[in-house]
């Protein structure tokens, strides 16, 4: 079965798909959550139970989200509507579609803000506003920045406004022109930030605190470890689906979602490598949360040889990759307004973008004006994180997996899928069926009896 997809058009190549979907994958979460996250919960125990979780859970469900975005050819909430009533007969199963691209917005909300502060720093590197040597001076600067709201809403607006920008252009003139510079210009930005590191004399002990389980891990731990492997690998938000309803037939699916799990994992790792060896160089502890680049990176930079030029390396490739991601996050949304209500594809942009702006608002607020609003004990921003990485993308994810395993027949998936390897469709069928909903419910189960 094959469907046109005219109003959004088509990536030209494999090599296209797979650098969008890589640059959707590769952002904050790789080179800012990932590291922090290994920071604050011990290192190796915690990167090992990552990587688990991203081999044996993400790769197939992003391999089934790629191909219901293919076999319906629509945005996520149109596909899994049509696909649902060629499957049950019903159209239930576009709540899916809904909840992804939801949780999509959301997390461009506070994305966006955390981009924003990425840009504060490079021009801040870029006109050497940092002063060299302690580590209370770049907590103070971090701190300065929490504290001025309107400060972050112009960065937060300057960083939505480029996001949409790209999205407004299409998917050839936007999407694909721009991740055919900005991923390789990442890769060569991390390169050259790991070959940093590793003369910095911590490199050897950044290795093994990062490969090297050095505590044990509760279940807390291990389903944070899941929230973001779906988080780096654009899972559950409808990132996956509305890409793959760009991918032309005759391309592999499991092929291509294997290049991206590898590159984004790739990434994180090396993203680990570029960051602990300077902290650990200076004699910081890793275990600084979500302010370890921002609090920790500039003091330890701006103590080490030609530093001051890596700080600002540094903050370009952090920048890049956001942007990559935050075009991936609008797309679903976008292409739903346009299918769905024949919105001008530059309009629909605004009123996403707008949306995802706004809410934003609450993560800004978090830091200053709201911080002792709380919700369950945590700010907004701390709400929006937990709410979207330790719910609601596992829980798309596994609603994913039964329909693709469950629900879609395996004449559907073996149309899709089979074409390149017959045992490799065999070992996608099982493990669809089985290791990727039983892992996430094992992970949160234990999570809760703990």
């Amino acid at each position: 079965m094959s469907r046109r997809s005219s109003l959004q058009g088509l990536w030209s190549s494999r090599r296209s798909f797979v650098l969008a979907a890589t640059g959707a994958a590769v952002g904050l979460g790789n080179i800012w959550k990932f590291p922090y996250l290994a920071g604050i919960n011990g290192g190796g125990a915690y990167v090992w139970v990552y990587l688990g979780c991203i081999l044996a859970i993400g790769l197939p469900i992003m391999i089934a989200e790629v191909l219901l975005g293919r076999r319906g050819r629509r945005n996520p909430i149109d596909g899994m509507r049509l696909l649902s009533e060629e499957e049950t007969g019903g159209g239930w199963w576009r709540a899916v579609g809904w909840a992804g691209v939801a949780t999509g917005i959301l997390i461009l909300s506070y994305y966006s803000v955390v981009a924003g502060w990425a840009l504060d720093y490079t021009l801040r590197a870029a006109i050497n506003l940092f002063d060299r040597g302690e580590l209370a001076q770049a907590g103070r600067a971090f701190d300065q920045l929490r504290n001025a709201p309107l400060r972050q809403v112009l960065w937060h607006t300057a960083f939505m406004a480029m996001s949409c920008w790209i999205v407004a252009k299409g998917v050839k003139g936007g999407l694909e022109r721009t991740v055919g510079y900005l991923m390789p210009l990442l890769f060569l930005l991390l390169l050259v930030m790991v070959g940093y590191a590793a003369g910095t004399g911590g490199f050897a002990e950044a290795v093994d605190f990062l490969f090297h389980p050095h505590a044990g891990l509760d279940g807390r731990t291990a389903l944070v470890a899941l929230g973001n492997a779906f988080f780096t690998l654009s899972l559950g938000m409808g990132v996956m689906m509305a890409y793959g309803a760009y991918l032309p037939e005759g391309i592999s699916i499991g092929r291509s979602a294997i290049a991206v799990a590898v590159a984004d994992t790739i990434v994180a790792v090396l993203a680990g490598l570029a960051i602990f060896p300077v902290v650990f160089a200076q004699g910081m502890q890793p275990a600084l949360g979500p302010g370890l680049l921002f609090r920790t990176l500039p003091a330890a930079f701006l103590q080490m040889p030609g530093g001051s030029i890596f700080l600002l390396v540094f903050f370009i490739l952090l920048v890049c990759a956001a942007w990559a991601s935050s075009i991936g996050l609008l797309e679903p949304a976008v292409a739903w307004l346009v299918e769905r209500h024949a919105i001008p594809r530059a309009r629909a942009v605004l009123i996403i973008g707008a949306i995802a702006w706004v809410i934003g608002f609450g993560t800004v607020f978090s830091f200053n004006r709201w911080a002792d609003v709380k919700v369950f004990g945590q700010t907004i921003f701390q709400n929006l994180d937990f709410v979207t990485t330790a719910i609601l993308l596992p829980l798309v994810g596994m609603l994913i997996a039964l329909f693709a395993g469950w629900v879609m027949s395996k004449s559907s998936s073996a149309d899709e899928l089979a074409e390149g390897s017959l045992v490799g469709y065999r070992v996608w069928r099982f493990a669809i069926r089985f290791v990727a909903p039983l892992g996430i419910i094992a992970i949160v189960i234990h999570k809760l009896v703990r």
